[in-house]
Formats: C-alpha cells, structure tokens, sequence
C-alpha cells in the first residue's frame, strides 16, 4: 500500500547545541519544512540511556526546543514535541522489544562505541535504544528520515523491525480490515556536503561538545564576538586555497572550513572554490566570518530569548505532544488489536 509522505526526526537534549547539530540536522529539517508534513521531536527518554542530571535535562529539552524555533521550524505548521509526553513512544518500544532479535542488536557499532571496554556496567536502555528510535519513527509511520551516516545502521534496524512485524502478523493485520503491511519500510533523507562538521581545532574529529576546548567547536547560543573569534583562530595549514574540490584531500581543516562556508552559504564546494581558490586563507576566513555572524548571530539572540521564557516553550510542546498523541493513539490501537490485545 502507499503511505502518506511524512518525515520524523529526533535531536538529543544533552545541552550545548553547536554548528554541527545545525548543519547535520536542523537545518535540513527547516528546509524539509516546505515539501513534506514533519515531526520534530525532543527525544528525551533516548537522553537517558546514560545518567542525565534532572535539572539539566529540563534546561536541555527546552533548550532543543528554541533551537528549532529559532532556526526557522514552525510549530504551527508542524509537531514539535518533547517525546515523554507522548506514551506511545514507550509502549511500541516494547511491542518491538518483543520483535527485533538479539543478533540484530549485537551488531550495532553505536552501542559497543558508546559503551566502551566495560559493556557490563551500559543500561540496558544504551543496549535497546535503536528499537526505541524504530518506535519514535514507525509510531507515526513515518515515510522518511533525514539521518546522519552513524544513524543509518539504526534507520536499516527499523526497516527490518516493521518487515518482521508486517510478515509475523500478516494474517492479523489482513483480519483487522488494515490491508497487507501496516508499518512502512521508512527511507533514509541523507545530509548534503556539511552533513559531518570537523572540530575547529583538529580536522580529523568531529566537533563535539564534549570536546574539552570551546574553542573546537561554534555554540549556537555564541553571540557574534565569540561565532568571528573562533572562526579566525580556526586551524588552518600554510597552502593556499585550491581551486577545486580534489585539491582538498589530505588537508582536513581546509576540508572543514570549506565545508562550513558551503553548507552555510547552501552552495557546492567547488563553486566556494571557484571564488575563493589561490587566494590566502585570511581572505577566505574573513568571508567565513561575515558568513556564519549573518547566518548564527540572529539564531543564537532568538534561543536566548525563548530560553528566558520556559512557559512559551513548555506550552508549544504541550501542543506538539497533543497533536501527536492523536496519530500515536491511533497507531497503538491498531497494533494493540494486531497483536491480540483485548481493549
């Protein structure tokens, strides 16, 4: 059957959103904004798959939520929610517990990366986090995902979790007057050029916030001092830029910045290049900087002012939780009576 178009995408609250958050992810759900129906969600329960302060975690998904808004996502158009508040999110979670299998979970790269040489002591939650995320999508069968490569292992668990559910209860869901399959194998959305934004400081890593220099990466709450001065202390190498693309291998933090200003400017890298190339990298950083102030600046002043008004943002995700509480309740129905649940 053909299922309505419709994308879900969830960012993590664990405070400190920087450029990397902005070009891998929330700026492709702002420009996603005007060709499909969207579900931008808070993901929450994910967050504490490792131990989170309370206090800080409230800060956090609030802190998430301006960030949308003040990009340029519109909650009236679209859901943004914070994904607690939505119990479907937990209970399909559950369901699909039951489903997926342990050899599947086992070959996730994500979780022996995260839970390192001491695997014993990782939450079972780290461990099952990838049946949660295909509930975060298939509670609203979603169509499509934009993600990043290192979701993209998880996007393929979730294709699989709705095909096992769809051939395991087949006659099930053909007896509940639902058609052939109920969930969509839902498509990855992947991110253009800056889709992985390097540290500032070393272009071999990813910026982080966990990286103990500020200096590595741009916050999006930094005001426009803060957004040029990193810029211009950016690692750079002595050569000059090169006039195409190929000319880049082997020099990261060239790579980088281009990559920034080409992602910013929404452009390929090789047209950066074409203006830029042979010239001095001061040059190139001074447009970088012009750049990213214009771009940043008004996102970091809109967050400050949400963040100062919890209420404004509590009551958007109250009314983003409603309206997707109506598409999960109805999803959770339908599974409840597919799987043989009395209700």
């Amino acid at each position: 059957m053909a299922f309505p178009q419709l994308v879900f995408s969830g960012v993590q609250p664990t405070g400190n959103l920087h450029l990397g958050n902005y070009l891998g992810a929330i700026q492709r759900f702002v420009a996603l904004q005007e060709s499909h129906d969207c579900l931008y969600c808070v993901v929450d329960l994910h967050a504490i798959t490792v131990w989170q302060d309370p206090a800080e975690l409230k800060r956090c998904i609030r802190e998430v939520t301006a960030a949308f808004i003040a990009s340029g996502i519109d909650p009236a158009r679209h859901i943004v929610f914070n994904q607690s508040q939505v119990s479907g999110h937990a209970e399909l979670a559950w369901v699909f517990n039951c489903v997926a299998r342990l050899g599947w979970l086992n070959r996730m790269t994500q979780f022996k990366e995260k839970a390192g040489k001491d695997r014993e002591n990782a939450s079972v939650g780290l461990y099952a986090y990838p049946n949660l995320m295909a509930a975060d999508i298939l509670l609203y069968r979603a169509t499509h995902v934009p993600v990043g490569e290192d979701q993209k292992q998880h996007l393929e668990l979730a294709r699989d979790i709705a095909q096992k559910f769809n051939n395991d209860f087949g006659p099930s869901i053909a007896a509940n007057g639902l058609g052939e399959t109920f969930f969509p194998l839902p498509e990855p959305l992947i991110g253009g050029p800056a889709a992985r934004v390097m540290s500032l400081r070393d272009g071999a890593k990813k910026m982080s916030k966990s990286d103990p220099s500020d200096l590595s990466r741009i916050n999006l709450t930094d005001d426009a001092d803060t957004v040029a001065s990193k810029i211009r202390k950016a690692k750079t190498d002595p050569e000059p830029l090169p006039s195409e693309a190929e000319g880049l291998k082997g020099r990261p933090e060239a790579e980088n910045l281009v990559g920034i200003y080409a992602a910013l400017a929404e452009l390929p890298k090789d047209a950066v290049l074409a203006q830029f190339g042979g010239g001095q990298f001061s040059t190139f950083k001074a447009a970088l900087v012009d750049l990213s102030v214009a771009k940043l600046g008004p996102i970091g002043a809109e967050m400050k002012r949400l963040v100062a008004d919890p209420d404004h943002i509590d009551a958007i995700l109250r009314d983003g939780a409603a309206r997707a509480r109506v598409l999960a309740d109805r999803t959770m129905a339908h599974v409840k009576d597919i799987v043989g649940f009395v209700r």
